[in-house]
């Protein structure tokens, strides 16, 4: 059982912002669990970074959209480690296009709320316990620019990504409650703007690598218990909401 590091359990971490988050974590001296709903692609992100040099990873199967697989999932892990430091919300999906808020489809609404919302708020509620047993447990939720209302409410842009912007604003409700209701505890609970990252949710149209786009997720991942709680942040500081 894994009792020496600093634990991380992060969802969708077979591609993209999920596995550079891992990657980074792992050089940090964490012991990471990645997270898929795909056996074979996270065993094939685990094989990239055993050849990278990192042993401090391990496979974790989880379809947040699931219950019975984050249930499935947070048994698995129960065996292996006593507690949790750190839990990255990070899988999710931009939905299909069009998402007009006045014809777009119910069913793709749901299907974006599914994972990008439900699903962090059930694979959050289903840790909780092993996270409490941490001196120092961190979440972190993997927001987007996208999901301030500040911004749409100022923007003159129509909203391409009305359904995948409202589920993000959505998690970061969560968040702000999430963080009031453990507000008194070494918990820290925020959620964070990677930026626009070249990553399959965006066809790779992303203007920056995801080494820069994790940044931010590394920092609220790592803040000592003197750190921020409840809050919406980029790289380059906090976000309105």
């Amino acid at each position: 059982m894994n009792i020496a590091k600093k634990t991380a359990l992060i969802t969708g971490a077979n591609q993209g912002l999920g596995f550079e988050t891992a990657k980074q974590l792992a050089e940090l001296g964490y012991y990471v669990y990645i997270g898929s709903r795909s056996k074979s692609k996270g065993n094939s992100a685990i094989e990239k970074l055993n050849e990278l040099g990192f042993n401090n990873v391990e496979f974790i199967e989880i379809d947040v959209t699931k219950i019975s697989s984050i249930k499935s999932a947070k048994h698995v892990l129960e065996t292996k480690t006593e507690k949790l430091d750190l839990l990255v919300n990070n899988a999710g999906i931009a939905g299909e296009q069009p998402q007009n808020m006045s014809t777009g489809d119910i069913g793709n609404l749901r299907k974006v709320f599914e994972t990008n919302f439900f699903g962090a708020v059930q694979t959050t509620q289903q840790f909780i316990d092993l996270l409490k047993k941490s001196n120092e447990p961190r979440i972190i939720n993997v927001s987007s620019g996208l999901a301030s209302l500040t911004y749409h409410s100022s923007s003159t842009d129509f909203a391409i990504y009305a359904a995948y912007s409202c589920s993000k604003t959505a998690l970061n409700a969560f968040t702000v409650m999430l963080a009031k209701e453990f507000l008194n505890t070494n918990f820290k609970i925020n959620c964070v703007e990677p930026g626009y990252t070249s990553t399959n949710l965006n066809n790779y149209q992303g203007t920056q690598k995801v080494e820069q786009g994790v940044a931010v997720i590394i920092k609220y991942a790592t803040i000592d218990n003197d750190g921020p709680t409840g809050k919406f942040s980029s790289r380059d500081g906090e976000l309105t909401w």
